[in-house]
């Protein structure tokens, strides 16, 4: 018996069988047994080109280098510490240097951010609600047809797919209230209308968005929306939140995609590449918010965790950010990510399929429908499976599952690409 189908085996037996979706015949999934770069190995040897830089956390390459140093060098020093109480040097140097690319960049330096860790995505999103609802007194939240902002019992109630939801609802405060997001210009008059009348409606005290979903179907809006967004909130005295938790850290050709229409928000969730592989994750907000919200602690915190802040995620994050910023990948990303829709353009296509490609930096999807109009589940997920025969990892993206994504670790090249769309096309050309 191979070693995946043990590793398998094993996990069947011993883990939640909610978790991890295994084929039968053991097709699917792989275990993955070490990464490098954009290099994938399975427990049995096989080498994988990875285009999904598992869930987009290995933005500077797998177990870079520099990464990893900093995190061993941590752990030999200092594995744990107490985050509320007794802090360390390096959750204060993380916390300073997330001011500085965001708020204090954003602003030329005339503003900084304070910053509230979590350890994981959702964590942030559920700090941001916290900072919105101190801050404003108001209870509701708006946030966008497909959205996905983790599954804890907060962030559910933002998170739109009722698959995630419908199972938790007698439990689920549901203040949060969705309205469409928009694929086009021509979409954001029905946004601001259904927007203003929740305003009127509810009492909202945040609006809450990804900039591009991911999980929603690689969904990039009009260049218009944010700016709406921010006219809104200003008008209605509300707080924008972005999730950047996916969109961060150069995936979409700039630090963070709201720089793409220049939107400066007030609180920013951020996670996946923030460590490039170690649980941790931080909301950030506007100084001046964060000390209008939050009370200056009086010996004991009312937000916080054992794990807050924890030191060995700190160095890595501070190795991460400087990775980003020595090797350009923000800029790299805006240029492959051309790059790549072009050859997705011009490549993937399919007579009996009708197939839209569409993306921001390297942050792609090729979304499949049948000639009636239906989504093609099972050619792309075929196509998935195929291509991971192949040495090639992917994963689909949407509520139906029909979006093939592409979020490739940055330093990926421009052959790599070619080689996985090219063998992508000839898959599809198969379906």
């Amino acid at each position: 018996m191979s070693k995946n189908r043990q590793i398998l085996d094993q996990l069947r037996d011993y883990e939640s069988r909610n978790i991890v979706f295994m084929e039968p015949d053991g097709s699917w999934p792989i275990a993955w047994e070490r990464a490098k770069d954009v290099f994938v190995w399975d427990a049995d040897g096989k080498k994988y080109l990875d285009l999904t830089a598992a869930f987009g956390v290995a933005a500077a390459g797998h177990a870079n280098p520099r990464v990893v140093k900093a995190g061993q060098t941590q752990m030999s020093r200092l594995l744990h510490a107490m985050g509320d109480v007794h802090p360390h040097a390096r959750k204060a140097e993380l916390a300073r240097d997330l001011s500085r690319i965001t708020f204090e960049r954003w602003s030329n330096g005339k503003k900084s951010g304070k910053v509230i860790f979590g350890n994981s995505g959702f964590e942030a999103v559920e700090s941001a609600f916290k900072t919105a609802m101190l801050a404003t007194g108001k209870r509701g939240v708006i946030a966008f047809e497909g959205a996905y902002h983790g599954l804890g019992y907060g962030a559910l109630n933002a998170t739109h797919r009722n698959f995630f939801r419908n199972p938790f609802n007698f439990q689920i405060r549901e203040f949060g209230k969705f309205v469409p997001f928009p694929k086009k210009s021509a979409d954001l008059a029905t946004v601001e209308w259904s927007i203003r009348h929740l305003f009127r409606r509810e009492w909202i005290g945040a609006i809450l968005v990804e900039p591009v979903q991911a999980r929603g179907g690689i969904n990039v809006p009009p260049r218009e929306f944010l700016p709406l967004l921010r006219k809104l909130c200003d008008d209605h005295g509300a707080l924008l939140i972005l999730d950047e938790i996916y969109t961060g850290f150069g995936r979409t050709g700039k630090w963070f995609a709201c720089e793409h229409t220049g939107v400066v928000p007030d609180l920013v969730c951020l996670g996946k590449a923030l460590t490039g592989g170690f649980p941790l994750s931080a909301c950030v907000g506007r100084a001046d918010l964060m000390d209008t919200a939050w009370p200056a602690s009086r010996g004991e915190a009312i937000h916080t965790s054992t794990f807050l802040g924890h030191p060995v995620g700190c160095a890595m994050a501070l190795a991460q950010i400087k990775e980003i910023e020595d090797l350009g990948l923000a800029e790299s990303s805006a240029e492959l990510g051309e790059f790549l829709l072009g050859e997705l353009q011009s490549k993937i296509s399919n007579p009996k399929l009708q197939i839209a490609v569409r993306g921001l930096g390297l942050m792609a999807g090729i979304e499949l429908h049948l000639s009636d109009g239906r989504p093609a589940t099972d050619a792309a997920m075929q196509a998935i499976r195929t291509m991971l025969q192949r040495g090639f990892i992917l994963l689909p993206e949407g509520e139906h599952g029909n979006i093939i994504s592409f979020t490739p670790p940055l330093t990926i090249t421009k052959a790599q690409l070619t080689k996985a769309v090219s063998a992508l096309a000839e898959v599809l050309t198969q379906e």
